[in-house]
Formats: structure tokens, C-alpha cells, sequence
């Protein structure tokens, strides 16, 4: 059972648990617990099927997916739309209730741990991503680790797509309480050796693809009035690199729309959560798959982190929901100097930043990469600098 912060137990509900486990549960002893009453907290009296927070806990709802018209909640006074006697009600069915998280880019890399941290705790996960084999093994392990899949085989590209699978996960499980917006691809080269069309899908995928993402999950969080969307950055997102003009386009655009939903969402008094990770370089087998017109094998720019240390940042800002979060001293530093030192930095990169992407090693000729096609392999999580 969730508890609502993250946290899965099989704690018996009681009264005792409305006061400690969960702090949105407790009332104080002075205030109504009919969530009501002259100068409760809770706003205006209201009058309510359910005596009380702790009644509820005692006598969980027939229907786990508690819908406003079941709660019949009225107000004595004029309604208010954001009282927090339903946002009260709706935490307490959600504790009745597995919670539900959507991961594009589930099949490899950091999404790939990002589904099987959430299934750790209990999660139903939903796993978006074009690669079936990769998919199948994202299942087993999300299954392996405690949770329940469903495998969404598709292209984020395809708005379409995305929110037929968003309906579909809501159908199946009631709802979605998380969306991790983690699917890309790039291309390793110069911009004079860039194709049109890879400019195109590298944006369709990595910036469109979290904007089709973002749109599917408030479909399904607005009529709740409640969810949380996590936007997958990178310190690139700030500071661009040469070699990956495509990729750093894309995640610019994608801090942009963000800071600009994050405002509307504001301006609408809405409960639902947006936040953004920026990440450092990590071990993923993007650096295998990835288009690339360089001579040398492709590396992320060291230090570099493991996915799964990764994917507990993710989890973690998914339920703290801070405006952003930089993981690692290595992004920390990229983006603070992009800010404060820009000119020093186009230096720098201008000396080091294609060095500091490639190994000593010849890279393969004619290898298959997954810009335009799913490369039909199942890596895991990790790349090859373990």
C-alpha cells in the first residue's frame, strides 16, 4: 500500500495512523472532525456521507477510486473550489489505492531504472517506449521488483499514439499519478554535417515528445486536480556543447515550455505538480545507439553516474516535486558557469569539448543506430563504463 509520500507499507488504517503516518490526515482536537464547524481550518462548515478523516480510514469506500459525486461533499456556504476538505478526502482514497507512474524511454538507460525504482515501491508503471525486446525486459524487471507493467509499444513522436497509451494506463489503472517524461535521441556531429531531417526527428522526439507527454498526463490529472509531471533534463538544458547541437536545441526548448506551463498552471491555482531534473552524464547505452559521424567511439563527458543512482533522484524529485533539480557537482558547475562564465566556457568547449566525447577507440563502421528505428536489442539500463 502507498502511503501518499512515496513510502509502501502494510499498515492497517486507524486513527492513530490519520494523526502520525500521514500529516494531511490530522486534525487538530479544537477543530470539527466533520471537517467542518465554526472557524475550522477546512474552511466553511460542509456536511459529507463520511463523518470524518478517521471514520474513512475505519470504513474504506467500496470504490477505491473515491469520485467527487460518491463523497457527495456539499458546502453549507458558497462553494470553493480549492478547499482543502477535498483535497483531504482525495488523499485518503489514494492511500487505498496502488499509484500509478507512466516512464517513456522505458526500455533502456535511465528510464529503464527510472520504472524499476518505481516498482520498488509498489508502483503500477507504464512503459512507453518504440524497442519491443527492450520493453519485455523493462517488464520482467519492473514485475521482478514488486510492481505491475503494462507495455505501451510506441513513438512519442506521435502525439497520437501518446495519449491513446495515457488512456489506455488510465483505464487500466485508474488514473495517473506520475509521468515521466524521459524518451530521446540525438546525433553526434558538427552542425555543417547535420541532415535537415535529423535536425527534425531529434526535436520531433526529445523536445515533442515531452510536450505530447506533458499534454496526455494533464488529460488525465486535470479532472483530479491532482499529479505530478517530471521532465527529464540534463545540465545541457543550460549549457550547450558542440558535437550534440540537435540534443541541446531540443532540451532548451523543453526548459522553455516547462518554466511556461509551470506559470499557466499558477495562474489556474491548479494542484498539479511540474518539475524538472537536470542530470550529469550517465552510463546508458546511448553512447552505442546514438547516431554519430565522429571517427571515435562516443563517451559522456566524465564524471560519470550510474542510472540507478540516477532513477532514486527522479523518484525522489517525483515526490517532492521541487521547480528543479540539478543532480551531481559536474551539472551544478555546468550550469552555474554557463550563467555566470558563458565566454570561458564557449572557450573551453572549444578546446575540449570534442576530446572530451570520444574515446581512444575506432568506432565501428556501418553500426545500426536508433534515431529513425528502435535498434532490436535489450541492453538494461547500462552502457558500457561500468
Amino acid at each position: 500500500m502507498s502511503l501518499g509520500d512515496g513510502t509502501v507499507g502494510s499498515i492497517a488504517p486507524n486513527e492513530d495512523m490519520a494523526r502520525t503516518v500521514h500529516p494531511i490526515l490530522a486534525y487538530p482536537k479544537d477543530i470539527d472532525p466533520t471537517l467542518g464547524g465554526e472557524g475550522g481550518e477546512f474552511g466553511p462548515p460542509l456536511r459529507s456521507n463520511f463523518r470524518s478523516a478517521a471514520y474513512l480510514l475505519h470504513h474504506p469506500p467500496r470504490s477505491l477510486n473515491i469520485l467527487a459525486e460518491e463523497i457527495e461533499v456539499t458546502f453549507a456556504a458558497e462553494e470553493q473550489p480549492g478547499n482543502r476538505a477535498r483535497y483531504l478526502l482525495a488523499e485518503i482514497a489514494s492511500m487505498f489505492t496502488p499509484r500509478t507512474v507512466v516512464v517513456t524511454g522505458a526500455s533502456a538507460g535511465v528510464g529503464r531504472a527510472v520504472a524499476v525504482a518505481f516498482a520498488k515501491k509498489g508502483w503500477n508503471v507504464g512503459l512507453i517506449a518504440r524497442g519491443i525486446k527492450g520493453l519485455e525486459g523493462a517488464r520482467r524487471e519492473v514485475e521482478s521488483a514488486g510492481g505491475h507493467a503494462l507495455v505501451l509499444p510506441l513513438d512519442v513522436a506521435d502525439a497520437d499514439a501518446v495519449f491513446r497509451a495515457a488512456d489506455q494506463v488510465a483505464s487500466h489503472w485508474g488514473g495517473i499519478d506520475v509521468w515521466v517524461n524521459d524518451a530521446m535521441v540525438t546525433i553526434f556531429a558538427p552542425v555543417k554535417d547535420i541532415k535537415p531531417d535529423e535536425f527534425r526527428r531529434v526535436t520531433e522526439v526529445t523536445y515533442l515528445g515531452q510536450v505530447h507527454g506533458t499534454m496526455a498526463a494533464l488529460k488525465h490529472m486535470r479532472p483530479r486536480n491532482q499529479g505530478t509531471i517530471v521532465q527529464v533534463g540534463s545540465a545541457l538544458s543550460y549549457r550547450a556543447i558542440p558535437l550534440q547541437s540537435a540534443y541541446c536545441g531540443a532540451k532548451f526548448a523543453v526548459r522553455g515550455f516547462t518554466d511556461a506551463l509551470r506559470s499557466e498552471l499558477r495562474h489556474e491555482r491548479s494542484r498539479i505538480r511540474l518539475t524538472m531534473v537536470q542530470l550529469p552524464a550517465v552510463n546508458t547505452p546511448q553512447f552505442d545507439w546514438a547516431r554519430s559521424r565522429m571517427a571515435r567511439k562516443l563517451q559522456p563527458v566524465p564524471p560519470i553516474f550510474q542510472p540507478e543512482a540516477i532513477a532514486a533522484e527522479i523518484v525522489r524529485a517525483a515526490i517532492d516535486a521541487p521547480r528543479e533539480l540539478w543532480i551531481g557537482t559536474s551539472a551544478l558547475k555546468a550550469i552555474l558557469g554557463g550563467m555566470l562564465l558563458p565566454l570561458l566556457g564557449d572557450r573551453i568547449l572549444a578546446s575540449k569539448g570534442y576530446s572530451g566525447q570520444m574515446t581512444t577507440e575506432i568506432a565501428p563502421a556501418n553500426r545500426r543506430d536508433n534515431l529513425f528505428e528502435p535498434v532490436p536489442t535489450d541492453p538494461g539500463a547500462h552502457g558500457r563504463f561500468d
